[in-house]
């Protein structure tokens, strides 16, 4: 015979049981109603921000950030910006600019949550602009002045620039075309990158941890000093080679072809 201590640890443990499963349940059925965050479709908030000085820095999360210069006396800032969360809170979405930083933010605080925001960032003409990006995408396009862009886990693409370029993603893929500057220096740890200068560069550098490289120049009238290599890839340099060329052509790959050609 069963004692009734021993029934009620019985009963306990399938209490227990059933509670673990009803939360499970619950979970998963709250989850399968939520959809995808769709950032695009969102109300759309505009607001204007004062910059004194030369350079504008942005630090953002959540967030796919597009640069565009303009004909403005401050920054002007659009966001659409959407989510949900699964018992929790959320989206928030801040913005504010302190000391020529301008902070953009969109964070969920839950058990489960997809939240996202898109911010598109008018800059008067001759900003120069720092992007630091720890989820989501950087674009710009139009720039004459230096760009600094980094995003940790998301591509970073520009066009159409004639400033230094500085570009980096900690995952990635990192893309310039049609830009002018005499240094362009691009950086994945995990993604491909590719540039294609539309000018002669003093510096062209391409590297990659995981990922392929590919530079395409313009025909330069003169050779170019190239280090091409891959530790794990085809390594092909099809543009005129000199050494002790001022223009000089860097294109790394820890694990992915290398590629270095004219683009005409």
């Amino acid at each position: 015979m069963t004692s009734p201590t021993r029934l009620r640890r019985r009963h306990r443990r399938a209490a227990r049981g059933g509670l673990a499963v009803s939360g499970v349940l619950l979970l998963g059925v709250g989850l399968a109603g939520c959809g995808s965050a769709d950032a695009s479709e969102a109300p759309v908030e505009k607001k204007s921000f004062p910059l004194s000085g030369g350079t504008l820095t942005i630090d953002s999360d959540n967030s796919d950030i597009e640069l565009v210069p303009a004909d403005v006396e401050e920054v002007e800032v659009t966001r659409q910006v959407d989510g949900w969360v699964f018992l929790g809170n959320g989206p928030d979405a801040t913005w504010r600019m302190a000391d020529g930083t301008l902070t953009l933010k969109v964070k969920c605080d839950a058990i489960a949550s997809d939240c996202v925001a898109r911010h598109t960032v008018k800059v008067p003409r001759g900003t120069a602009v720092t992007v630091e990006d720890d989820n989501g995408s950087v674009r710009a396009s139009g720039f004459d002045t230096p760009l600094k862009l980094r995003s940790d886990n998301g591509s970073v693409k520009v066009t159409d620039s004639a400033g230094a370029l500085e570009l980096d993603s900690g995952n990635g893929s990192v893309v310039a075309e049609r830009v002018t500057g005499k240094h362009i220096v691009a950086r994945s740890d995990h993604g491909s990158v590719r540039l294609e200068p539309a000018a002669v560069a003093d510096r062209v550098e391409a590297v990659s941890d995981n990922g392929r490289v590919e530079v395409r120049l313009p025909a330069a009238g003169a050779p170019y000093a190239v280090d091409a290599k891959s530790d794990n890839g085809d390594v092909d340099v099809a543009v005129p080679t000199d050494d002790d060329s001022s223009h000089v052509v860097k294109a790394v790959s820890d694990n992915g072809k290398v590629v270095v050609r004219s683009a005409n």
